[in-house]
């Protein structure tokens, strides 16, 4: 169990990051679903990992992180649903 922790944690943290340096070099809008999701996942894994390792603060940090993803994809699913009527 402890493995798959550390590759979720990971997997996280390259998703995080990957969604950042996409956005630095212009290849991803930052108000885009790709980098919208890449964010919220990320940060979800990171807060197994964080909860796994009794890191309270960064879990709580990362369940707010996450949060702000997973809204701004409701927003931009809302937005898309509204233009398509």
């Amino acid at each position: 169990m402890t493995i798959f922790i550390e590759v979720l944690g990971w997997l996280g943290a390259l998703l995080v990051l990957g969604a950042y340096v996409l956005v630095s070099t212009g290849r991803l809008l930052g108000n885009s679903a790709a980098f919208q999701w890449m964010n919220a996942l990320g940060a979800a894994l990171f807060v197994l990992n964080t909860w796994w390792h009794g890191a309270i603060p960064s879990m709580v940090l990362n369940i707010i992180w996450s949060c702000i993803g997973f809204a701004a994809l409701w927003r931009i699913r809302r937005g898309k649903a509204a233009r398509g009527r």
